[in-house]
């Protein structure tokens, strides 16, 4: 009897090792580019060399970013052992070498699979070679795996995502794991000890506040996405995260629209995986992606979500709480309007709806650093009075004087 006990739990002890995610991975919101947003399935190796190329000559790189996420349609077929393979025409040279080359830029490469039969494109899923995916993509040399969620009917979500989890787990490589489920089943109640990020919401595309229809399925402009995040702060923190969708940089908004998306992704501690073309950028949309102190915020290493504090004639405003007893305030013109800030901070008493988090402005005293225009502000013994253009945001960081 004791020695069939032993057994029992070293069987149990071995199966419990594989049932986990890698840890320190993401201790602060993971920051990358991907293909999806501007290039959908018009990929091929020398366009991922090219990008590895320009983020690391952008200034990117410097700035934190690090993993080139390559989306949907780079699959072949599998071989006659169930491996999957890449498309030879796309990627001749193979994923092992093009790997290789992104980790020889001082970045990481991530890949894209999906959770039922086939991926939204239509190419190989991953349902029942869990196993046999992991070990390709060790053997390749991925970092981070994005997992889509088309054709996966009649499929339990929390067991095919830790099916996943327990493969890559299995296959000894470090990847970072990133559940695209899109919100469905709420992720966030039950995916922290699944994976290091997960979609809250269907996909994003490059509009400020709109909608946009594809019958079944819509996508989703920056407003819309960034309101359905509405209670879910709670959920989020380091090595576990929200994650509103890739960002729109670069891709059409205006140059204003671009800075509130960039200063509400930011604040929200989302992962910052930009979706534009690296390569060719104009010299704005370099330097919202690329802004160390609006970055600072969005890496502290506190990793709590922005709270929305009031909202007035389209004008809301947002307080993140920062290590050592830092904030982050922004101010957000929803409207096509230019919005009136007049904020009395001695008259106000900020209390984290979640966290154990407040302030008592008629206490204490904070410097006031405008991020976005680079000079500082007076104290918060002065009431702030500014002006927002529409569509665009004011954020500081408010340190103990």
């Amino acid at each position: 009897m004791k020695n069939k006990i032993s057994l029992l739990l070293c069987l149990l002890i071995g199966l419990s090792g594989y049932s986990q995610k890698f840890e320190g991975l993401a201790d602060t919101p993971p920051m990358g580019w991907n293909t999806w947003n501007t290039f959908a399935c018009d990929i091929n190796e020398d366009l991922i060399k090219e990008t590895a190329d320009a983020i690391v000559s952008s200034g990117m790189k410097e700035a934190g970013y690090e993993y080139v996420i390559i989306d949907d349609c780079w699959h072949g077929e599998r071989d006659e052992k169930g491996f999957i393979q890449v498309d030879p025409e796309r990627f001749p040279s193979g994923m092992k070498a093009l790997a290789d080359y992104v980790h020889s830029k001082g970045l990481k490469i991530g890949i894209y699979s999906d959770a039922g039969t086939q991926t939204c494109a239509g190419e190989p899923g991953s349902r029942g070679y869990e196993y046999q995916d992991a070990i390709r993509y060790a053997e390749w040399g991925i970092d981070y795996l994005k997992y889509d969620w088309c054709n996966t009917e009649n499929i339990n979500p929390i067991g095919a995502y830790s099916t996943m989890r327990d493969a890559l787990y299995s296959a000894g490589r470090p990847v970072l794991f990133a559940m695209c489920e899109w919100g469905d089943n709420q992720p966030w109640e039950w995916a922290k000890d699944v994976a290091h990020m997960w979609r809250t919401t269907g996909d994003i595309y490059n509009c400020w506040n709109c909608e946009e229809d594809h019958g079944s399925w819509s996508s989703w402009g920056v407003l819309r996405i960034l309101d359905m995040q509405d209670g879910l702060r709670e959920y989020a923190g380091p090595g576990h995260w929200n994650d509103p969708d890739m960002m729109e940089v670069g891709n059409g908004m205006s140059q204003s629209e671009d800075r509130a998306h960039f200063t509400m992704w930011s604040m929200l501690a989302a992962p910052l995986i930009a979706g534009n073309d690296v390569r060719n950028m104009t010299p704005e949309t370099v330097e919202i992606l690329t802004n160390e102190k609006m970055i600072a915020i969005n890496q502290d290493s506190l990793g709590v979500q922005a709270f929305k504090y009031n909202s007035e004639d389209g004008l809301e405003t947002w307080f993140k709480p920062l290590s050592n007893g830092e904030w982050a305030v922004t101010f957000l013109n929803r409207s096509d309007e230019p919005g009136k800030v007049n904020f009395d901070w001695e008259s106000k008493k900020i209390e984290d709806p979640h966290f154990d988090y407040a302030v008592d402005f008629s206490e204490v005293t904070y410097s006031i650093e405008d991020i976005w225009n680079e000079k500082e502000l007076k104290n918060t013994k002065k009431t702030l009075k500014a002006t927002v253009a529409p569509h665009d945001v004011l954020t500081l960081r408010l340190k103990k004087s």
